[in-house]
Parts: structure tokens; C-alpha cells; sequence
């Protein structure tokens, strides 16, 4: 039996690319990590998109992409363990994710909200549950 390979980081940052309409070289020319003058070069992006093998990526070159794509390091963190790792979050019972990754990015990002700002935050999926459950027959309390 042969062995399903990952696709996780691949589709990440094919699938951004796509919602922010750049092509490849806007991409490199766009990730650069500004510390370690680290760039995600046009052949690597490429054949990352195009799904061949490559070096899993060093914290520089995710740090590059994080600005390049405008995701959040841990998103691309995530998606690099699973893809080029093996670790596969959604089967770690101490961490809990959706299959999309909006749970990741909302997670990565209240890290940088106020206290204020997450608290409104959390009303609001507060208040769509309940508008769920209303909808669905239940009380919603």
C-alpha cells in the first residue's frame, strides 16, 4: 500500500496566492523575512505550488512567507509540520481546529488583539452560535 502524501502547506499557499491575485515573482519578491534577508525564490514557490519535492522550509523562509502571503507564522507552521513533518493537528487532542483553517488564522491572530478585541470577538461566535441553534430548534439560551 502506498503512502498518501500531504498536501497541506502546498494547497495553504497555493490556495492564498490565488485570493490575493499574485503571480509567483510578485510572491518572491514580496516574502522576505527583513531580519534574516531570507526570500522564498521563485523556483522553490513554484515547485512548492506544483507539488514536487523540496527542503522542508527553515523558520526564516516561513517567517518571509508570513509577510509574503499575509498568514500568520503558526498558520504556515502548522501546515509545514503536516505536510513535511507528519504532525497532523487535528488528531492532537490538546489542540483543536477546523478543517478549513479559520480557527487557525483566528487563533494565530488574537494573539495580537487587545483583550477588548477578543472579547468582542468571542461575543460574536457567541451570537452565531445561538442564531445556530435558534435556527436548528433549539433554545440558544
Amino acid at each position: 500500500m502506498s503512502e498518501q502524501r500531504r498536501s497541506d502547506f502546498t494547497d495553504l499557499l497555493r490556495e492564498r496566492r490565488a485570493e490575493l491575485g499574485f503571480s509567483l515573482r510578485e510572491m518572491e519578491a514580496r516574502s522576505i523575512d527583513p531580519e534574516s534577508g531570507a526570500q522564498a525564490k521563485f523556483g522553490w514557490l513554484s515547485k512548492v505550488e506544483n507539488g514536487k519535492s523540496v527542503d522542508t522550509p527553515k523558520v526564516e523562509l516561513l517567517k518571509a512567507l508570513s509577510i509574503g502571503y499575509r498568514l500568520p507564522e503558526d498558520v504556515l507552521k502548522a501546515a509545514a509540520a503536516a505536510q513535511f513533518l507528519g504532525y497532523d493537528p487535528p488528531t492532537d487532542t490538546g489542540v483543536v481546529w477546523s478543517d478549513d483553517l479559520s480557527t487557525r488564522i483566528i487563533v494565530a491572530r488574537a494573539e495580537e488583539m487587545s483583550e477588548e478585541d477578543r472579547r468582542q470577538l468571542a461575543d460574536i461566535a457567541e451570537t452565531f452560535a445561538r442564531r445556530r441553534a435558534q435556527r436548528e430548534g433549539g433554545t440558544g439560551s
